[in-house]
């Protein structure tokens, strides 16, 4: 195996953790960002950086200066930036209309704009290399929508439209762009839930308010039923990371409970791209 420099961001928790180990532990490089280095993730990043391979970066995703700051500390130390793995993220539900407009915005800037800021950084390095890799994870909820998760949804199916673009445009550059797309998993992230600002309005939808509850409880039985597995994700990463440039698929669903669903949903899209593709000039692009 040949030793890349990894750069994984969300890494005080959930899945972006546990690439963070798991990439050092195959030996690979393994640069750490994450939020609050010194403060509330303090322990957290101490922990990172006593395992061989990875150092820990303070970086804000919503902040232009910090993921340029943290990305340009990467490539000044190593010479090079091999993968980038855009992890962070957070999850929300609720009545969409209790969503204000800065909660949007607010959501967008870290599951979507976060995942720009960190590529724009990561780009010109991999351009300058003639390679690279882009995990991008996204969610099965990237690609149908359900109730009471439209606002998370709708950032789910911006990254799928990003990345699915970048995919093709970047391909000739020698630079890989994928999705992983998780579905539920005991991961922190339900620990974080966030909801709209605007709970007065909940009220006014009557027993419908109380139906989030209802879809919380049904995610934790299944849980305990079917038993998902959040190191199931960070295998998929490192599966990609080690497969030839080129040679990765452009989406991999990791979701034991309603995985066929959006494989189903994949493979019927890939079909009707590559027919646009050819109809409009670009066949050469897949």
């Amino acid at each position: 195996m040949n030793q890349k420099v990894v750069v994984i961001t969300g890494t005080n928790s959930g899945f972006g953790y546990l690439m963070a180990k798991d990439a050092a532990a195959k030996g690979h490089k393994v640069y750490a960002t994450m939020r609050q280095t010194k403060t509330r993730n303090a322990a957290k990043a101490k922990e990172l950086e006593q395992i061989k391979g990875i150092h820990v970066l303070e970086a804000d995703v919503t902040s232009d200066l910090e993921v340029q700051k943290a990305i340009g500390q990467v490539i000044n130390a190593e010479s090079s930036l091999d993968v980038l793995v855009n992890n962070a993220g957070y999850f929300a539900n609720g009545i969409s209309e209790t969503f204000t407009t800065k909660d949007v915005d607010r959501i967008f800037d870290v599951n979507l704009k976060g995942i720009w800021r960190a590529t724009k950084a990561a780009l010109p390095q991999m351009r300058k290399q003639g390679e690279g890799l882009i995990i991008n994870i996204s969610s099965v909820i990237g690609r149908f929508s359900i109730p009471f998760t439209s606002v998370y949804n709708s950032t789910k199916f911006a990254v799928e439209g990003l990345s699915g673009g970048l995919h093709f445009e970047l391909r000739p550059l020698g630079v890989d762009v994928a999705l992983v797309q998780p579905g539920a998993f005991p991961t922190e992230i339900f620990e974080k839930t966030n909801q709209g600002s605007n709970q007065e309005i909940a009220a006014q939808y009557g027993p419908l308010a109380s139906i989030t509850e209802d879809i919380e409880k049904g995610i934790m039985q299944m849980f305990e039923t079917v038993k998902p597995n959040p190191q199931d994700v960070s295998d998929a990463v490192l599966k990609l990371i080690d497969t030839p440039k080129g040679q990765r698929p452009l989406r991999t669903v990791v979701d034991p409970a309603t995985g066929t669903f959006a494989q189903a949903a994949n493979a019927a899209i890939k079909e009707q791209e590559d027919n646009f593709f050819k109809a409009f000039g670009m066949g050469d692009l897949l």
